[in-house]
């Protein structure tokens, strides 16, 4: 397959280069600077504009650009910076796509669980609706923001990711150090929901996304089971043998963190049911399994 991606220096955007060429795919990086390897090509969000040599002979794009949620403090100048990177970005290889003819076949639109907002203790899959909240807006004018490749017939996935268990980035990959120093533990009273999904499971599930026809819509990608925050802290301490007795009070992430301390403490149960019956099989179901998989 040829396989156009953009957010591609990204963490999942890296692992998905190294899973496609491993199995002898073709893909090409759009890059938002002027080209400077074979198989890159230009695009300018902003300006909504999508170079369409890049996307020609293409069967699949699979769209994973983004700012960083937990990179910056949450001013309304990064909020902004959060929802236009996505829907911008979203809006114009939408368009870029509905414009062609003969576009690729699928687009795989990355979105994430931040959709459903704060479920308390309530398990969610995906015909719940939309939270409220920043988050949970901005996943939706990001969904919506596909709609014109969606009205010219393109077969359109939307990609609900949870917290990706990877030692090189993300959430978790700011989690390893302070555990492997014995320093970790819950945050605040710990009983928040965690929906997570192992690195390898995550590529696994874009890749089964943009290759089983007939799939199109909201997928969860998460494990099948959620986990609190103090279940995944004792997983934690387990797999790296040491001690998770601290504990940061939910009052000092509000003063650290801001109002992303909202979603960090918020409680996300979230489920892949659409997935799942989709028959998509997990490696690492259980949290142990997935943070082995990390260290590996």
């Amino acid at each position: 397959m040829r396989i156009a991606i953009t957010g591609a220096s990204g963490l999942i955007g890296q692992a998905l280069l190294r899973s496609l060429h491993a199995d002898g795919h073709e893909t090409v990086r759009f890059v938002r600077r002027a080209p400077a390897a074979p198989g890159e090509a230009r695009w300018d969000p902003r300006a909504g504009y999508v170079d369409p040599v890049g996307l020609r002979g293409c069967d699949a794009v699979v769209h994973l650009a983004g700012a960083g949620v937990g990179d910056h403090r949450w001013t309304d100048a990064y909020k902004k910076e959060i929802r236009d990177s996505r829907v911008l970005g979203t809006a114009a290889l939408a368009s870029a796509l509905a414009g062609m003819d003969g576009p690729p076949a699928v687009f795989v639109c990355g979105s994430a669980v931040g959709y459903y907002g704060d479920t308390g203790d309530r398990a969610v899959d995906e015909s719940a609706p939309a939270g409220t909240g920043f988050l949970p807006s901005v996943c939706v004018e990001w969904e919506a923001a596909a709609a014109p490749a969606q009205d010219a017939g393109i077969r359109t996935v939307f990609a609900r990711t949870g917290l990706v268990v990877a030692a090189e980035g993300g959430a978790w990959g700011r989690l390893f150090p302070v555990f492997r120093a014995g320093i970790g533990g819950r945050l605040g009273d710990g009983r928040q929901y965690w929906s997570y999904i192992s690195m390898h499971d995550e590529i696994a599930a874009l890749r089964f996304l943009a290759e089983t026809p007939g799939l199109s819509g909201p997928f969860n990608l998460t494990a099948p089971e959620p986990l609190t925050n103090r279940e995944v802290t004792a997983a934690m301490g387990r797999v790296l043998r040491r001690p998770t007795l601290c504990t940061v009070p939910a009052p000092v992430l509000r003063v650290v963190l801001g109002e992303f301390s909202q979603d960090v403490l918020g409680s996300q149960r979230v489920r892949p049911a659409r997935l799942l019956e989709a028959g998509f099989t997990f490696a690492h179901p259980g949290i142990e399994e997935a943070i082995r998989a990390a260290l590996a």
